[in-house]
This record gives C-alpha cells, sequence and structure tokens, in this order.
C-alpha cells in the first residue's frame, strides 16, 4: 500500500524531486518521456548492470513485445485482426497507465528496443534513487549493519572432526566471504548511524534494492482496484509485459578497491564483459580470487561438480538469493548429511540379509520340496501350482524381511527424531547468524498483493503499525470452500487407486489363465510391476492439474503475509500429493491379501477377486513398488531438471535472438551481450515448492516404509548429491535471478516432517507386525522349533472339505484355518502377540524420542549468549542515548537561562559582536 512520506523527515528529501518536483504517489496523468538507447549506442560502453551513464545501477527490468506497423495489418482476417487490435490497446492503455505512476514514484528509467523480424522486444531499466530507497527500506524494516563482528564458523561436522583431530575433506577457502554485523531496523533520521552511511551505491545490497523495486511494482494500481488491476504480476499473467526480473551481477571489471569513473568511456571497450562461454564463467585474466563476482563465486566454489563433497557457501548463497533459497539449501545439506549414516546402517542390515538368505531354513525347505506343496488355484480359471517354483522369490523376499529389519526400523525412527532435533538447532543459528530470528512475529509485512486487494484496514496489536485487513469470518468460509474442493480431488485419487488394483487383479488372472508358463508363473509379480508404473503416469498427470488448482483456491483465501500464503499452498499440496504418492504403497502393507477369505468361499470388490500377495509375499511386492516410485520419480526429476532447462533456454534464445536485425555483426554480438537480454533467455523462477516436495515426499518413503527397503536410504543420498549441484547449476546458470526473499526457516515442511516422523513410527510398528513374517517365525522358534524346521508347513492350511469335494484335489494355501475354514487359536495368539509388539515398539520408541527431544535444547547455548549480548548491547546503546539528550537540554536550558533579562527582542536592536 503506498502512502506519502511524512514531512518532518530531516533525513529524507521528497521522492518526486529527481523528476521534476513531482510529490511521492502523485498521480501524472501526461505521457512520460523515456529516454532511449539505440543498439548503436551500446557499441559505446561495455556491457554492465548500469544505464548508459555508466553509474545508475539497473534494478529492475521489464519487459514486451509489440508487432511493428508494417505487418500490424497482416491479419489472417479482418475478425482476427479487429481482436488483436482491441487486445493490443487495451494492454498499452494498461502498461502506460502503469509507467506513468512508476514514473511518478520518481523510478529512472531507461528504453532498449531490438527489431525481430516480426516483432520488437521493449527492455525497460528501472532504477532507484536514494530517495526511494531510503522511504522503502524504512517501510519495509530492513536490517542495516551497526557494527561488525568477527567471522564465527558454526559447522557442527567441521567442529567435530577438529575435536576427533580428523582432518575435514569437505572444507574449502570461499573467496569475497560476506562480513558478520550487529543490526538493527533502518531509519532514514538515524542514516549517520549506521555502517557505510556516506556511500549510498553500496549501502543497500542488491537483493535490498530488488525488494524495493519489487515492493512499487508489486503495490501500483493502473486500473480499477476492484476488479484487481494492482501489480506487475497481474499485467505479466494478462501478457502485458512478457517478463520482469532483476539482473544477475555483471562480472567485475575493475579490481576490489578501484571504481570506475562515472562517464562513459569516449570509444569502443576492446573486451567485452560477458563472453559467449557465460557471465558466470571466469576469463584468462581473471586469475584472483577477490576479482570474481558473487555470481563467478558461486559457480566455481557451488554450482560446480568438482565440489560435490564439499560444503555448500551458504552466506553467498544467502547474500545472493536471499535467505528463503539459503535456508533451503542450507536443508537439503543438512539433510543429505544425515543420510550418510542411515545408509550405511541400511547396507549392513541389507548386507546381512544376502548371508541369512542362503542359510535361511523355510527357503530352504521351500527351494527342496519339489511336489510336496501342492498351492490352491490363484483364481477361477488357474490351475494347481507347486509351492518350488517361488523359490527364487521367496530367498529375494528374505533380503528384506529379516530380524535385522526390526533394528533398523527402530533406529531409523530414532534417527528422523534426531534428525529434527538437530535442524532445529541448526535452524536456530542460521535465523540469528541472518537476522531474521523475529522475521515472522515482528517484520514481515503483508504480501504486496494482498496490500492491493484488501477491503480495509487494521491496527497491528504487535507493531502498532496499520496494516490491511481481510476478515477472518470471510477467510474462514473460502478455506471451507477450498478444502471441499480438496476432498474432491482426494476422493479422484482414490478411484485412480481403486481402478490400478483392479487392473492388476485383471492381469493377473489373464496372464495366469494364458497359457504360458512363464506368464503364469510371473503373472503376480509382472501385473504388481506394470500396475506401479501405471499409478506412476497417474501419479504425475494429477499433480500437474491439482497444483494449478491449489494456487487458486490459496489466492482466493486471501492470506496476509507470504509465510501464511505459501503454508496454506504446501498444506494444500502436499495432502493431494500424500495420498497420491503413498496410496499404493499403504494398499500393499497393509490391505492386499489381508480380506482373501480362503478356497471356496473367496471375497470378492466389485465382481473381481480380492488380490493376494504374490507368493513371495507382500513383503517383496512393497520393496518393488518402493523402489519403482522412489528411484523411478528420482530418475525423472533428475533428467527433467538437466533436460528440460537446457531445451527451454535454447529455445528461447533461439526464438529472441535468431531472427534479429542488425546493420553490423560486430554490432548483433554486443547486443546479444547485454545482460538483460542474456537475462531474459533464462527461464523464470517459479519458487521453492517442487524441490521441497521432493525431498519431503523421499523423506517419507525412507522413513514411513523403511522396514521393507533397507536400502531406500543409500538411493536418498546418491539422488541428494546429485540433486545438491542439479539445483545450484539451475539457480546460478539456468534461472533469472529471483527476488530474494526474508524466511525465519524452512515453515510448514517442518511441521509436515514431524508428522511424518510420528506417522513412521506407528507405520513401522504395524508393518513389522502385520505384514512381515518375523512375528510368526519369533513364535514358532519359541512354541515349536528353534531351527525353523517345519515353518512351512506350519504357515500353509489345507483347503476346507468342501472345495476338495468339489474339485476332487487337495491343495493349500497360507492362513491359520482348519480344514472347516475356521481361524484357529494359533492365529489368535499370533493376533494378540502382533498387537501386544505395536504398543510396546510404539511407546519404547515414543519414550527415547521425548527423551531425546529434552536433552538437546532448540536452541544452542551459544545463540542464547549472543542474544542475550545484543540485547544488552542494545540496552547500553539506549542509554548512552539518554544521557548525552539530557546533556542537551540541560545545556540548552542553561543558555536560556544565562540570557540577559528584560530585552525586547522585538524591538531592540542590539550591536554586532
Amino acid at each position: 500500500m503506498q502512502r506519502k512520506r511524512t514531512m518532518d523527515d530531516p533525513r529524507c528529501s521528497l521522492v518526486g524531486q529527481d523528476g521534476g518536483g513531482t510529490r511521492y504517489g502523485s498521480l501524472s496523468e501526461e505521457a512520460i518521456e523515456i529516454p532511449q538507447c539505440s543498439d548503436s549506442a551500446l557499441a559505446q560502453k561495455s556491457p554492465t548492470n548500469v544505464f548508459s551513464d555508466g553509474y545508475t545501477k539497473i534494478d529492475f527490468v521489464l519487459v514486451w513485445e509489440t508487432i511493428p506497423w508494417e505487418l500490424s495489418g497482416q491479419q489472417d482476417s479482418l475478425e482476427n485482426g479487429d481482436l488483436q487490435d482491441t487486445s493490443a490497446t487495451i494492454h498499452r492503455t494498461w502498461r502506460k497507465m502503469f509507467l506513468d505512476k512508476l514514473h511518478a514514484a520518481g523510478l529512472h528509467m531507461e528504453k532498449h528496443m531490438i527489431h525481430a523480424e516480426k516483432k520488437v522486444v521493449h527492455y525497460l531499466l528501472l532504477s532507484a534513487p536514494w530517495s526511494v530507497l531510503c522511504y522503502y527500506a524504512e517501510e519495509l524494516q530492513f536490517r542495516v549493519p551497526l557494527e561488525a563482528l568477527p567471522r564465527q564458523t558454526s559447522n557442527w561436522s567441521a567442529s567435530m572432526l577438529r575435536q576427533l583431530g580428523i582432518p575435514n575433506m569437505m572444507a574449502q577457502e570461499v573467496p569475497n566471504l560476506p562480513l558478520e554485523y550487529y543490526t538493527c531496523p533502518f531509519k532514514a533520521n538515524k542514516l549517520c548511524w549506521f555502517l557505510g552511511s556516506d556511500e549510498q551505491d553500496i549501502f543497500f545490497s542488491s537483493t535490498q534494492r530488488h525488494q524495493i523495486l519489487y515492493e512499487i511494482l508489486a503495490t501500483t494500481q493502473y486500473g480499477h482496484s476492484k476488479e484487481r488491476e494492482v501489480g506487475v504480476d497481474r499485467l505479466l499473467s494478462e501478457n502485458v509485459f512478457t517478463a520482469a526480473f532483476p539482473l544477475h551481477e555483471a562480472r567485475t571489471r575493475h579490481p576490489p578497491g578501484i571504481h570506475p569513473d562515472p562517464a562513459p568511456p569516449a570509444s569502443p571497450s576492446p573486451t567485452p564483459c560477458l563472453s559467449p562461454q557465460g557471465p558466470y564463467k571466469l576469463r584468462p585474466e581473471q586469475t584472483a580470487a577477490g576479482s570474481l563476482s558473487q555470481r563467478q563465486v558461486l559457480f566455481q566454489y557451488w554450482a560446480s561438480w568438482r565440489k560435490w563433497s564439499k560444503y555448500q557457501p551458504l552466506d553467498h548463497i544467502r547474500n545472493y538469493f536471499g535467505e528463503k533459497v539459503a535456508f533451503y539449501f542450507a536443508w537439503l545439506g543438512f539433510y543429505t548429511g544425515w543420510l550418510l549414516p542411515a545408509a550405511v546402517v541400511g547396507t549392513v542390515v541389507f548386507i546381512a540379509g544376502i548371508f541369512l538368505m542362503f542359510s535361511d531354513v523355510p527357503s530352504q525347505e521351500i527351494c527342496r520340496s519339489e511336489e510336496q506343496y501342492w498351492m490352491c488355484p490363484l483364481c477361477k480359471t488357474c490351475t494347481y501350482w507347486q509351492l518350488s517354483k517361488i523359490c527364487s522369490t521367496f530367498m529375494a523376499g528374505r533380503l528384506f524381511d529379516h530380524g535385522g529389519t526390526i533394528f533398523f526400523s527402530i533406529f531409523m525412527s530414532l534417527w528422523a527424531v534426531l534428525f529434527l532435533e538437530f535442524w532445529k538447532r541448526t535452524n536456530a543459528s542460521l535465523a540469528h547468524h541472518w537476522d531474521c530470528s523475529e522475521f515472522e512475529d515482528i517484520e514481515e509485512r503483508p504480501r504486496p498483493q494482498f496490500t492491493a486487494m484488501a477491503p480495509m484496514t487494521i491496527i497491528n496489536p504487535i507493531t502498532g503499525a496499520e496494516e490491511p485487513y481481510f476478515p477472518k469470518r470471510s477467510r474462514l468460509h473460502r478455506i471451507l470452500a477450498g478444502s471441499m474442493v480438496i476432498i474432491m480431488m482426494i476422493a479422484v485419487v482414490v478411484m485412480f487407486v481403486v481402478s490400478v488394483i483392479l487392473y492388476r487383479a485383471v492381469v493377473a488372472i489373464l496372464l495366469s489363465s494364458s497359457g504360458y508358463f512363464w506368464f503364469a508363473a510371473s503373472a503376480s509379480r509382472i501385473a504388481s510391476i506394470t500396475g506401479s508404473v501405471v499409478n506412476l503416469i497417474f501419479i504425475l498427470i494429477l499433480s500437474k492439474i491439482y497444483i494449478s488448482l491449489a494456487h487458486f483456491l490459496t489466492k482466493w483465501e486471501m492470506h496476509c503475509t507470504q509465510t501464511k500464503y505459501e503454508d496454506a499452498f504446501t498444506f494444500k499440496v502436499f495432502i493431494f500429493q500424500f495420498v497420491t504418492f503413498y496410496s499404493s504403497p499403504v494398499y500393499i502393507a497393509f490391505f492386499k491379501g489381508k480380506f482373501v477369505g480362503y478356497p471356496g468361499n473367496y471375497q470378492s470388490f466389485l465382481g473381481v477377486r480380492n488380490e493376494e500377495c504374490s507368493p513371495g509375499g507382500c513383503f517383496i511386492e512393497l520393496a518393488q513398488e518402493l523402489l519403482i516410485i522412489m528411484v523411478g520419480k528420482q530418475i525423472i526429476n533428475n533428467v527433467q531438471e538437466v533436460a528440460i532447462p537446457k531445451l527451454k533456454c535454447w529455445w528461447r534464445k533461439h526464438k529472441l535472438l535468431s531472427s534479429k536485425k542488425a546493420s553490423e555483426e560486430g554490432e548483433s554480438v554486443l547486443v546479444e551481450q547485454v545482460p538483460w537480454v542474456m537475462d531474459h533467455q533464462l527461464l523464470v523462477f517459479e519458487g521453492l515448492f517442487d524441490e521441497y516436495l521432493e525431498m519431503v515426499l523421499q523423506f517419507g518413503f525412507i522413513t514411513i516404509f523403511v522396514a521393507a527397503c533397507p536400502l531406500a536410504p543409500l538411493f536418498a543420498l546418491l539422488n541428494n548429491w546429485v540433486e545438491i549441484r542439479l539445483d545450484a547449476h539451475k539457480f546460478v546458470c539456468d534461472y533469472r535471478r529471483p527476488v530474494a526473499e526474508r524466511a525465519q526457516g524452512i515453515g510448514i515442511w517442518f511441521s509436515i516432517l514431524e508428522a511424518i516422523t510420528h506417522l513412521a513410527i506407528i507405520s513401522n510398528a504395524f508393518l513389522i507386525a502385520f505384514t512381515s513374517d518375523f512375528l510368526p517365525r519369533v513364535y514358532y522358534q519359541y512354541v515349536h522349533d528353534s531351527s525353523l524346521r517345519g515353518y512351512v508347513n506350519f504357515t500353509l492350511a489345507y483347503a476346507p472339505r468342501d472345495f476338495v469335494l468339489q474339485s476332487n484335489a487337495t491343495c493349500r494355501y497360507r492362513a491359520f484355518r482348519d480344514q472347516d475354514g475356521n481361524l484357529t487359536l494359533t492365529y489368535w495368539q499370533l493376533l494378540a502377540i502382533r498387537l501386544g509388539f505395536i504398543i510396546v515398539f510404539e511407546h519404547v520408541v515414543f519414550f527415547i524420542g521425548r527423551v531425546i527431544a529434552w536433552l538437546v535444547p532448540d536452541i544452542p547455548e551459544s545463540v542464547e549468549v549472543k542474544v542475550k549480548r545484543e540485547r544488552y548491547l542494545a540496552k547500553e546503546a539506549l542509554a548512552e542515548n539518554k544521557v548525552l539528550l539530557e546533556r542537551r537540554e540541560t545545556r540548552g536550558k542553561a543558555s536560556i537561562t544565562d540570557l540577559p533579562a528584560g530585552r525586547d527582542w522585538e524591538t531592540e536592536q542590539f550591536a554586532s559582536s
């Protein structure tokens, strides 16, 4: 919400004084004249992130396209031409009103154009003068430095390795390390107190300047507010502008400490600032580390594949992309580091399963049984089959289903609790280090879109400031209406899950009755694998549809702050994605094969017989499902992250520049190298949601179903090592620079991770109790034979007498039933053992987790000491200021009382001294 600056501020001049005296917020109805720079003028200087004058910084770029006048009449039909002319006229009107108000707000502008064969691309460069920066810095409560601090490293693994005396192979020396400061909110009338206030060009960082420009662009009205004709985001959606972005940093052309002459050079520069290799790569003459730009530092020491084993330069990431992006990469690196012990233990458990597989007595009994066990048909038209035919499948199931599974499930449950507790500490340390510990409670302002659209204002009870407001009752009604839509979409997902279940059953029946031995023997496995693939395709399609719907619903709910908006959107989409991705594994783990019935009395659903577990058991099916969904999704995502950005960048560059007209070849190359054109060719940054979602779903797979696949942490670790560098390369090389956003942590994702951790404990307990063969084996060892001889016969029931008389053949099936089909005493004893195991497992793990949470404080002691120290220094500063003010007031009173009395100040004349 734009407002005028108060007139009693002695430090900040009116914004409009730079542009002919127009006051800030006034609306100009006259057409603005924007300085234009032709392509030939670009040869007069080396292209950098400044205007043609050589020193005015470019803070933001607006781009739009128009059709040349000579081509505007060449339309396919008169009707289409009229529609296009009407649309172009509306766009020109909106664009003019929007730019008029930006000009009235005091922004500096410079325009460039590139003529293509069928269009003209307009680049409008924007820059905020010092007065605008000061006004909005106070409005947005930017924190600025008061006093420099000594550099303190707080990497837990580096400290641990140093104490153990082990060389740290992950450490690296990154140049241009950002300094640490004591900071406080900016006040224009206290400008002289802040460090670097005498250097206006560098006092505000580039990310702060970008935030100020985006605030102005997002809140500027170009039409009627009731029709939501406010802000650059709406104009982008209406194609009035095709792009709006801040620029990436250009290469530094001067050594540190040497500032260029503000006057533009008189002759063309012999060496262009940007090379065809990209503005982030080193030139041959750049040998000194201090001469690198921030983007080059990030490319060399973060996005490079050679640095896969090194720490991430989080402070550099924060300075260049903002706290929100930095918190994501800090969490991703922390999570990847913690996956290492989980992957090691999981691999050891898997290797132990290999040795146990060859020495397992029940596996040997099945493989040697030959024609001893004839099993009942799996469908009405299927034939009887021998249990010995599943020898290899049953042995493969022993890789995942053995005694080590219990240990690993407990280990991963406690690992998840420890991971979250120590992330709390790391989050608190980073939030304090980056000056955002109180961002959400005190410093965060309403979203620009909410500010422009809110119907009323209210006083903030914490800050006392007037803020835009949307009634909570109205928002609640909208949330409830949106919840109904979400429930409907979840019902659609359930329908797809049911269809996949029916698909498996039908495919299994068709293959079993096909007459081909290999298909008949592998019918269940083929149906399970193909069903997983079909399920993955459904997941990817439904996800795209639902995310667009969630965006619309979240905007409609009118959330005040960006944090609340993103939390609401995240919750909606995660609920949907959770049901979508986990429905099939949950069905296999807890429902498949549990409601089958017995020969002669099979249960059916929609006329189709309920699915049984494969002859090897549901555990091996669950492992297959996890590997297909988890690993398959990771491979697809990584291929997309590598191939799609490159293809999109190539196509965008080809589309923008392939048909560009230029009078000289050298001039054409130079125009392509200007930073606003190069950045325009990059991809639009669409937020961190997809990155977080991918990792949190992965976290769910390695915790909720880890009992069925101990190798899941290893696959996650390998994927994340690649993911960090892929994401880093995308941010540095493929994406336009995003507007920096502040954050206090990873937001609602932490609450989701906590919920997944608690769900994982319950899930693993039920998985071991009802899906695994661990408890039946333990029961048989203690009650019958400790060597497990005869265990296979113990788990197989005889077909009921009615079924035998009807088919004239005796067969076996997996169940604890007698020959009348009734459940035996063994079944009820095992059920009691299973329920008891669930209760004991959950209580023990939850208790240990609570003890760990109690022993590990959320905020490190060192951070608490720093916070107390800063509060003490703030009080000392206030006390000193109060004493100085009192002294000044005392001196003023003394000077007044010392004046001669009785003089007439209005009429008496005094001699000059």
